[in-house]
């Protein structure tokens, strides 16, 4: 499929919208100045267009396999994961010490971002390593980051983790693995996973799986729920003295789930039978490592929809220029549906609500590398707030662009020949990866709110600021953004006041959904006042015009509370 790699978007977002100058200008990443960033991108992009997209659609048409008990990946994937591998996209961000090139993570989402529009199905290889690097990173031995990190991020080993069981969905304390001393520091790891992407692969010497495991004090009736859950790098083969790969280790692949999308990567379903394995973190530290990874990987998956919801509306822009039917009123006489007021309000709410998703995403990673480079409390939690609006925005924009994608090309939408639906199926998993969206939106309004609602609050004065500064040339959109933000410093208010957690539970998502509606505003203002006359003012208007207001009915049903929800009674639910 084609794709076009949106360079030019990131170099707007980063020097008019999310301040990426604030990052090169640390002493952490200040090599990362705006020409280095763009010369990176470039690269990323060239990647993306000439070896990556055309994998895409090969994936799904011959999607990996498991043949006698050996991974069988699609045709080019190999290829894709070493151009991928050589050209040190995999440890980006990682300790220049161990092979990483020590770049910001503001540049790594923007590339992960790039990769899942071009082949999703194969950046999720990636994506489980950077996240197992982050977690070794943070917890584990020096010993075992010396021996594993080089190797995950150089390509030559990938990383996966491990947590689901057939028991044990979003309620992790629910897992039964087990894990047992050996006495030489390590452990045997018995039991089952699922839901386990890339569990195996053809494509690299050795797979590292991070697993969710109990050792015997941490047993249920002893630990319950998540205080007795321990994490584990157990690999598929156990290096040798020289830390290549060696013997087998005790897991093997049982079978492949059957999907809805992302046929070309294989989600296994995975059996370890006394596997050797090595603790990472502390004994029932499992939840505190593995969040590490998690948290890595959501601004991942938020980045997944983004660069889906690119590709598909690049995708509906092309055909909707080329497809001929009906007549204009508009006056082009061109006959192609781009000029049909309807097509023209879909496409619009495309590109508009691509550019929030994306604005919110690398925010987020601005916010992250600024923590990191300075040690800031506040920029610590502005990331935490981010994070579960970065994914599940940018997820839910992955399927609405995508679902408006299909929905353009009309009846071809539904043909797989077009090409439009396997943007639909591929991303639909986003909503659901690490942690479903409902489960992001409980977490911002309970968790992310445990500071009295600081950092929402932060956010919304900068919002505000820039709504008074932008009143002489824009006063009516900034004055629809400025009362977008008082109505939800309301809602936020309201919200902290709520002690019954219900009450905030019940309208968790349509919460968050308001903040990343007020936040586009935000941003499209911000991109309306360094592009005055352009094309990005008048998207801001149509943004701040049509879209925004959908905040109102959202903070109305945020503010209804608990009230009515559970007065149908499950009979009356399912009769």
């Amino acid at each position: 499929m084609n794709y076009r790699a949106p360079l030019a978007e990131y170099d707007f977002l980063f020097t008019h919208v999310v301040g990426f100058a604030q990052v090169s200008a640390t002493d952490r990443f200040g090599d990362a100045d705006s020409d280095t960033a763009n010369a990176i991108l470039n690269e990323a992009g060239k990647l993306c267009e000439g070896v990556l997209a055309p994998l895409q659609r090969p994936g799904d048409l011959e999607p990996a396999r498991l043949d006698n008990g050996a991974m069988r990946s699609p045709p080019g994937f190999a290829d894709g994961w070493r151009a991928i591998a050589n050209g040190g996209w995999i440890g980006m961000s990682g300790d220049p010490e161990r092979g990483g090139m020590g770049l910001p993570m503001t540049l790594t989402a923007a590339v992960n971002e790039m990769m899942s529009g071009a082949c999703l199905s194969l950046q999720l290889a990636p994506l489980m390593s950077q996240g197992q690097l982050e977690a070794l990173e943070h917890h584990a031995s020096e010993a075992l980051k010396d021996l594993y990190m080089p190797k995950l991020m150089s390509g030559e080993w990938a990383g996966t983790m491990n947590l689901t069981e057939p028991q044990a969905g979003s309620d992790v304390g629910a897992l039964a693995t087990k894990a047992v001393a050996n006495g030489d520091g390590t452990y045997s790891v018995t039991g089952q996973k699922i839901f386990i992407t890339w569990g195996d692969n053809d494509f690299t010497s050795n797979v590292c799986h991070l697993v969710l495991a109990r050792l015997p004090d941490g047993a249920q009736d002893k630990k319950p729920g998540t205080k007795g859950i321990s994490l584990f790098l157990v690999p598929k083969f156990l290096p040798d003295e020289n830390g290549n790969p060696g013997v087998a280790n005790s897991l093997k692949v049982v079978s492949l789930e059957h999907k809805l999308g992302l046929h070309g990567s294989p989600t296994c379903v995975m059996d370890y039978a006394g596997a050797t394995g090595w603790l990472i973190g502390h004994e029932h530290g499992g939840m505190a490592a593995m969040f590490t990874m998690m948290n890595n990987a959501r601004l991942g998956v938020g980045g997944e929809g983004v660069g889906v919801a690119e590709a598909a509306c690049q995708h509906a822009m092309t055909f909707a220029q080329e497809r001929k039917q009906g007549r204009t009123t508009n006056g082009t006489k061109s006959g192609a549906i781009i000029d049909h007021a309807d097509v023209r309000r879909m496409l619009s709410e495309m590109k508009a609500d691509v550019f929030v998703a994306r604005a919110i995403m690398l925010s987020c990673a601005v916010a992250t590398d600024m923590a990191t480079a300075t040690g800031g409390a506040d920029w610590k939690a502005r990331a935490a707030f981010l994070t579960p609006i970065t994914k599940v925005f940018g997820s839910e924009t992955g399927m609405s662009v995508s679902q408006a994608c299909v929905q353009v090309h009309g009846g071809m939408g539904v043909i797989e020949e077009s090409g439009a639906a396997q943007y639909y199926r591929d991303v639909r998993v986003t909503a659901i990866y690490e942690g479903t969206n409902g489960i992001q939106a409980m977490d911002l309004v309970a968790r992310k709110m445990m500071d009295g609602g600081d950092a929402a609050c932060h956010l919304m004065d900068e919002i505000e600021a820039q709504a008074e500064t932008a009143r002489a040339a824009f006063p009516g959109m900034a004055e629809a953004v400025w009362l977008a933000n008082e109505s939800l410093r309301e809602a936020t208010e309201w919200l902290i006041s709520q002690t019954d957690m219900n009450d905030r539970f019940a309208g968790a998502v349509p919460y968050l959904r308001a903040f990343a509606r007020v936040l586009g505003g935000h941003y499209h203002l911000a991109a309306a006042m360094a592009d005055r006359g352009g094309a990005r003012e008048k998207l801001a208007r149509f943004y701040i015009t049509r879209i925004l207001p959908e905040h109102t009915g959202l903070l109305a049903h945020a503010q209804a509370g608990a009230t009515g929800l559970f007065d149908l009674s499950i009979d009356d639910l399912v009769g």
